[in-house]
């Protein structure tokens, strides 16, 4: 059973997500459902969700999301989070516009952003986010694989990257 369409646009929302999301269920623009698991993920203005059996099983702004990834073949949706949270994995039964709406509103909380060259081959990213639902400005640092905090130097690069974006977006 499917209550009716939120607003003028929005999507059908089935009566367990819609309970289990309660007032946040009224900031739906897109949901899919994950034919792996069964579980529904939602898409509003400031977070992602996950809702399994009538009860929320993820709720992460959007500003947490470090990249997405979408396999056509597979119907995947990967996630990588900027918490290094284990990633997360939806395979989304189509039609749905959940992918398209998952990578707007990731982009939406992208403000400014660059990659830090921390010599051989390694990399991280400094990230000035906009957590959607405050309007608020952060700052993220995102180290590349085989990088640690700890490592001679990173933590010297990576803040100098990072106040030179801050102070790009008028945050010093």
């Amino acid at each position: 059973m499917r209550l009716p369409r939120l607003g003028r646009r929005g999507p059908e929302v089935p009566v367990e997500v819609a309970g289990a999301l309660g007032d946040r269920g009224s900031e739906v623009l897109s949901l899919g459902h994950d034919e792996r698991s069964t579980t529904w993920v939602v898409a509003t203005t400031t977070h992602v969700y996950a809702v399994r059996d009538g009860s929320v099983v993820l709720d992460r702004p959007w500003h947490m999301v470090d990249t997405g990834s979408w396999d056509d073949q597979t119907r995947r949706l990967t996630v990588q989070w900027v918490d290094r949270a284990p990633a997360t994995v939806w395979q989304v039964e189509l039609p749905s516009t959940f992918p398209q709406v998952f990578r707007e509103r990731v982009q939406a909380s992208v403000v400014l952003s660059d990659e830090v060259d921390l010599g051989e081959k390694r990399r991280a990213r400094v990230v000035v986010r906009k957590d959607l639902e405050t309007q608020a400005l952060l700052g993220q640092t995102i180290l590349g694989r085989g990088v640690r905090a700890s490592d001679p130097g990173v933590r010297e690069q990576t803040r100098a990257a990072l106040d030179r974006l801050r102070e790009q977006v008028g945050l010093d």
